[in-house]
């Protein structure tokens, strides 16, 4: 009785790990079975995906913002050479 469960709880983690994948979610295995345990523990769902989103946020380094137009940078100007 335990081993099915425990087998039905891996197809789940890998059902949900699959679908993680087709949403570009970004989370691994661990993260979304951490993300798993908390919902069941009664966390609420859309908190959960604020913090995730945060957390998101505030590990990604800020875009570099590039110009593609020539002579923008004013290093390269000809009266700074």
């Amino acid at each position: 009785m335990e081993d099915q469960r425990g087998a039905a709880s891996q197809e789940t983690m890998d059902i949900l790990h699959d679908l993680s994948q087709l949403l570009n979610t970004g989370l691994s295995r661990e993260q979304l079975r951490a993300c798993t345990e908390l919902i069941e523990s009664g966390v609420n769902a859309e908190a959960v995906a604020e913090m995730k989103q945060g957390l998101i946020r505030k590990t990604q380094p800020p875009p570099v913002v590039r110009s593609s137009s020539p002579g923008s940078d004013p290093m390269q100007d000809s009266e700074f050479n």
